[in-house]
């Protein structure tokens, strides 16, 4: 029987389909019997195309056994963010205005795993405009995250979240424009990496809300599956010129076996829940037990202004979006409309200041990381909140607007850094913790690289929601 194969990492996955005692129907049958046992509670995959993956599967199955497989992703069954072009699925990105839209092409990181073989199970949900840090849209409701159907995974990558986490699919291509793959990481228990400003190139994409912030990158249960993922799809094109800067940098990043940590477990005064704060100390007490020297302290970057002009960022994004888009806006719930009117209404000089910002901050991260090695830090001030609500009012026992407990991440996004969740112990009630290791501009492998070493000290991959 293989009732029991959507439990197996895509490493694992990998090496029996090489050496012939798996073939990726078998798993593909296995993965669809999980999304039907469990997608119904979580509301995590929001289109299939069962048939055609079938298919798929069979030709990975026949290039194994003429030996001929077409690369690492190859048989290998992942899902795609709902905010991502997929040319043979609807993208609707959460809002009535998509219901029916169908792109012509693939994102490009679509079309590069669709070219090395991977069998693409579905899309996952997302909020409307993957725009909040949640997971709940007027078209498929909200999703629930594994660990307790009836909390949110977090957002926008809540749905890719929510298949790995229940074994849908090992792997899940997602977006993060202000922590949207790490938070929700850190949320359900697994590795999320949002890498460096264009290691994932770009092209075929809906309009950006925030700037040149969103990127894309992979979702897993264990580092070396997010490896795997990231690897297959890395590398420039020309199309997005970010992705020429990134291949190169990566090439100038320090290694070492003993690296320079800077733990920072509070952002300004903003509150931090203190069961994550305990058990992010806890995971920086290892990095230390692994050679690593630690110390203890302030980010030594003023973030003022960014946190500060988060929303307005989004909201004139929006009023972009819609003024190339009017039926869009036409279709899209009020308070989106109302946030495409407040982006209207930020000033000319008031835009231009945060662009700067965003150059001033980028040069000072360079600096930063002339001191330090790595940066550490929670990945989200808060633990899982109800499903139905946009974000937690109180954290610490303070009250808190939309972005308390998102502080920790969207810095990284406008820095144009690689961030990396990784999960810690969890809290008292069984709740997933993560930490975020934080690496100069380039340094996704070091991230990585660290990463695993800080597995291999208390692995993870064993611990899953019962469901």
């Amino acid at each position: 029987m293989h009732d029991d194969l959507w439990r197996l990492p895509a490493t694992e996955l990998q090496r029996r389909y090489r050496d012939g005692t798996l073939a990726p129907r078998a798993v593909i049958e296995a993965v669809l019997a999980r999304c039907d046992a469990v997608n119904a509670r979580l509301n995590a995959v929001v289109a299939r195309r069962d048939d055609a993956l079938r298919a798929e599967a069979d030709a990975a199955g026949e290039r194994f056994a003429r030996g001929t497989p077409l690369g690492p992703l190859d048989g290998l069954p992942l899902t795609v963010k709902d905010s991502l072009f997929t040319a043979d699925l609807p993208t609707t990105c959460g809002t009535a205005a998509l219901r029916d839209f169908r792109p012509a092409h693939d994102e490009l990181a679509v079309a590069r795993a669709r070219a090395g073989g991977a069998l693409i199970v579905g899309k996952t949900n997302v909020p409307e405009f993957a725009n909040d840090g949640y997971t709940a849209n007027p078209l498929f409701g909200a999703t629930g995250n594994p660990w307790n159907p009836a909390l949110t995974p977090g957002g926008s990558s809540g749905g890719a979240v929510a298949a790995v986490a229940a074994g849908i699919a090992p792997l899940a291509i997602a977006q993060d424009g202000g922590g949207s793959i790490r938070r929700p990481a850190s949320h359900t228990g697994l590795v999320g990496l949002k890498p460096s400003l264009g290691a994932w190139p770009r092209e075929h994409a809906l309009p950006g809300l925030l700037l040149d912030f969103d990127c894309i990158g992979p979702v897993a249960r264990t580092v070396a599956d997010a490896r795997l993922l990231f690897d297959a799809l890395r590398g420039p094109a020309a199309a997005d010129r970010h992705s020429l800067a990134a291949a190169q940098a990566a090439l100038a990043v320090r290694r070492s076996t003993a690296l320079r940590i800077l733990y920072v477990e509070q952002l300004n005064d903003n509150p931090l829940d203190r069961q994550i704060a305990a058990s992010c100390r806890d995971a920086v007490d290892r990095l230390a037990r692994l050679g690593h020297e630690v110390v203890q302290g302030p980010l030594p970057l003023d973030l003022s202004l960014i946190l500060d002009a988060w929303p307005q960022i989004g909201q004139v994004g929006l009023a972009a979006m819609f003024a190339r888009h009017p039926t869009w806006e036409a279709q899209a719930s009020a308070r989106y409309r109302e946030a495409a009117d407040a982006g209207r209404r930020v000033p000319g000089d008031r835009v231009w200041q945060i662009v700067d910002e965003v150059q001033r901050l980028r040069r000072e991260s360079t600096g930063l990381f002339e001191q330090h090695d790595l940066i550490v830090m929670p990945a989200a001030a808060a633990l899982p909140w109800p499903k139905e609500e946009p974000f937690p009012p109180v954290i610490d026992g303070r009250a808190v607007g939309p972005r308390g407990h998102a502080v920790y991440t969207g810095w990284v996004n406008a820095a144009g850094l690689p961030g990396l969740a990784l999960p810690a112990a969890p809290s008292r009630e069984g709740l997933p913790i993560g930490i975020q290791l934080v690496g100069p501009y380039g340094g996704d492998d070091l991230l990585l690289q660290v990463g695993a070493a800080f597995e291999a000290a208390a692995p993870w991959a064993d611990r899953r929601p019962e469901l």
